[in-house]
């Protein structure tokens, strides 16, 4: 099980967050309300945070210039995981990984089935690692969000989390560029 351990130190991570949708505004955004709130109450920052149609090649050049940017480690997207034909962020994501990071989707899937049960099955939460940079896809529901951040993303995205954590691995992330 993880743990925290505080014998290490709290290291904030800069993390840009964006709503995919054709709907939304930061007016009613509230599961970019709820991501950009917990990600601030652990002590990280928001480094960006916007709304984008849910167009891949609109969300690809989001992406890419966020992976370009030294200044953001993570990228969290809420919206567009589904199965309509709207929903293209995994597809967009796929376009700038570098390495799949499956057991977050899976492990996200597993937590929310004990909520929603098979309608998980639903979901394409999904991670990548792309230029050194954490991506995560979540759902657009709040309550998802929530369930991400929550029970995933606030322990793996801790330094102090024991016995591994994403953060740790930071460093090492782009040893295969030279």
């Amino acid at each position: 099980m993880s743990k925290i351990e505080g014998e290490r130190a709290f290291l904030a991570v800069r993390i840009a967050v964006a709503t995919v949708s054709d709907t939304r505004t930061f007016e009613n955004d509230t599961s970019g309300d709820t991501l950009a709130a917990r990600i601030q109450a652990a002590g990280h920052i928001i480094a960006d945070r916007q709304i984008v149609k849910d167009d891949a090649d609109v969300i690809e050049v989001l992406l890419k210039r966020w992976i370009a940017d030294e200044s953001i480690d993570v990228v969290i997207t809420t919206g567009g995981t589904g199965l309509t034909g709207r929903d293209v962020t995994p597809e967009a994501f796929a376009r700038v990984a570098e390495k799949d990071i499956p057991g977050f989707g899976e492990l996200f899937r597993w937590i929310s089935y004990q909520k929603i049960k098979t309608s998980t099955i639903q979901s394409r939460a999904m991670a990548v690692l792309a230029n050194g940079t954490y991506l995560f896809a979540l759902p657009g529901s709040t309550g998802a969000c929530r369930d991400a951040w929550d029970d995933i993303l606030v322990h793996q995205l801790d330094a102090r989390t024991r016995p591994c954590n994403m953060v740790e691995l930071m460093p090492r992330l782009k040893e295969h560029l030279g």
